[in-house]
C-alpha cells in the first residue's frame, strides 16, 4: 500500500493509457505491415538486417538484468508496456489505414536503443498473435522500423540535444518524437520499394506512402513526445530510475 501511495501519479498515468487503448483499439489496417504484405524474398531481408540487432540487444538485455541498478527489471517491463499500449493505439488515418505511436522514446532514454530491439520482437509478437496487428512473416520488417531505426534515431537525437545543453524534458520530447516519424519514414520506404509507382518507381511510391499518413502522424508524434517526457519525469520524480543511467 505504502508503494501505491507513493507512486500515484505514475498509476494514473498508466490507467488512463490503458483505458485509451480499450477505446480506440479496433479491427483497422495498422501501420505495422501486415501479414501477406511482403513478398518471402523481402521477409527474409528484413530478418537477416535485422537478426545482428537483435542479437546486440540479448547482450544488452542480459547485463541489464544482471546489474544492480535499482528497479532495472521493473523499468523494463514498465517499457516494454509503454510500447505495447501506445503502439497498440490505432488511430484511422485515410485509405482505410490508420496511424499510432510508437513509444520507443522511453526505453531509448533509459537504456539505449539496443535493448529495444528485443523489446520490440515481445511487442510485436503479441500483437501480431493476439491483436492481428502486424503479422508474423513481416515480423523482420516492422522490427526493423520500429525498435530499430526509431530507437537509434531517437537515442543520437536525444545525445546531440544534451550535448547542447538542451534541457532534459526537450531532449525527452525530440527523442521521442523524431523516433515516431523515423519509423514511419522506413515503413513508408518499406512498402515504396515493393510496391513502386507504375510510371515514377520507388521515389514516386514513397511520397505517397508518406502522405497517406502524414496526416495523422505528425500530430500524432508530437502527442507520443509529451507523453512520454510526462512519464519520464514522473519515474526520475519518484526516485524510481537515474538519469542516464545503464544507457
Amino acid at each position: 500500500m505504502k508503494f501505491l501511495k507513493r507512486h500515484k501519479q505514475l498509476f494514473s498515468v498508466a490507467s488512463i493509457v490503458f483505458v485509451l487503448i480499450l477505446i480506440f483499439t479496433k479491427p483497422v489496417y495498422a501501420m505495422h505491415i501486415m501479414e501477406g504484405m511482403l513478398p518471402p524474398y523481402w521477409c527474409i531481408v528484413w530478418f537477416i538486417v535485422s537478426a545482428p540487432f537483435f542479437i546486440y540487444g540479448l547482450y544488452r538485455l542480459y547485463k541489464i538484468v544482471n546489474s544492480e541498478q535499482k528497479n532495472a527489471k521493473i523499468m523494463l517491463a514498465l517499457c516494454g508496456a509503454f510500447v505495447f499500449v501506445l503502439s497498440s493505439l490505432k488511430l484511422p488515418s485515410v485509405t482505410g489505414s490508420c496511424s499510432h505511436p510508437t513509444g520507443v522514446g522511453l526505453g531509448t532514454v533509459m537504456f539505449g536503443p539496443g535493448v529495444m530491439s528485443v523489446i520490440g520482437v515481445i511487442v510485436l509478437l503479441f500483437q501480431a498473435l493476439l491483436l492481428a496487428h502486424g503479422g508474423l512473416t513481416t515480423l523482420g520488417a516492422n522490427e526493423f522500423s520500429m525498435t530499430i531505426v526509431g530507437p537509434i534515431v531517437g537515442f543520437l537525437i536525444y545525445k546531440i540535444c544534451r550535448k547542447l545543453k538542451i534541457n532534459r524534458s526537450m531532449s525527452i520530447f525530440l527523442c521521442a518524437m523524431l523516433a515516431d516519424w523515423s519509423t514511419y519514414i522506413t515503413t513508408a520506404f518499406q512498402l515504396a520499394i515493393v510496391f513502386p509507382d507504375p510510371h515514377n518507381g520507388v521515389a514516386a511510391a514513397l511520397i505517397k506512402f508518406l502522405g497517406i499518413f502524414a496526416v495523422t502522424q505528425i500530430p500524432l508524434a508530437i502527442a507520443e513526445g509529451l507523453l512520454t517526457v510526462i512519464v519520464y519525469n514522473l519515474v526520475i520524480s519518484n526516485d524510481l530510475w537515474k538519469e542516464a543511467a545503464l544507457q
